[in-house]
């Protein structure tokens, strides 16, 4: 076969390959993965506090990824539509997968402290100030609500402008192992009230165990004023 027959069926080839992809769609538009990665994270990020923003990263125009008419967001196992994370986006027919780089940050207020507060203190809500900023640049468990904080006490001295972390705030007991309690269980029509005695420690809301007079041990929740309440 003569090289200018062989050129002219290449070239035939590419021509038919060509409109075969046109026919079939062409290539994806990189501005719909966008938009698909960009959806997903505003629908992840619809119950978190505060304004939610995404950013999605620049996807590579070079890709000539077959076109599909229902691309899939998706995030990857152990990864969350909060700071810096990847999302993936596939196609079932034709396959394929991609992995975009986006951002989301939340802006919401937080509780930091408005002085200094010594360790042990009980907080008052005048030594609190809410701060507008990003969550996802804080450390985890960051109070968002003052009566998170109030009546509560840090277990290391913070300075002043000190964002609340929940994990390094305690309850004082409001009732102690020991303690004569009075169990309190009410519902529709009726109010029961009875003296035990508290088998263990514990905070406001918190459960604690008692004994009644009779010898038996059951649970409440313990509130100010030496009171467990009790659902029958």
């Amino acid at each position: 076969m003569k090289r200018p027959l062989i050129t002219s069926l290449l070239l035939t080839l590419l021509a038919a390959g060509a409109c075969a992809a046109e026919a079939n769609g062409g290539h994806q538009d990189a501005a719909a993965i966008r938009q698909s990665v960009e959806q997903f994270l505003q629908t992840q990020t619809a119950g978190l506090p505060g304004q939610a923003r995404v950013t999605v990263g620049a996807i590579d125009a070079r890709m000539a990824l077959p076109a599909c008419p229902a691309p899939q967001a998706f995030l990857m196992p152990g990864s969350r539509a909060w700071g810096k994370t990847t999302v993936g986006v596939r196609c079932a027919a034709p396959q394929w997968t991609i992995y975009v780089q986006a951002n989301v940050s939340v802006v919401a207020d937080y509780i930091a402290s408005a002085v200094p507060l010594a360790q042990g203190q009980t907080i008052e809500a005048g030594q609190l100030v809410a701060v507008q900023g990003d969550l996802t640049t804080l450390p985890p468990g960051i109070a968002t609500d003052m009566a998170q904080v109030v009546g509560r006490y840090a277990n290391v001295s913070l300075p002043s402008g000190t964002p609340l972390r929940l994990d390094t705030l305690k309850s004082r007991p409001v009732v102690q192992q020991g303690q004569l309690v009075r169990l309190v269980s009410s519902g529709n029509g009726f109010s029961v009230s009875a003296e035990a005695r508290a088998v263990s420690t514990a905070g406001d809301g918190q459960v604690v165990q008692v004994r009644t007079a009779g010898g038996q041990q059951i649970s409440g929740i313990a509130r100010a004023g030496g009171l467990v309440e009790v659902a029958f």
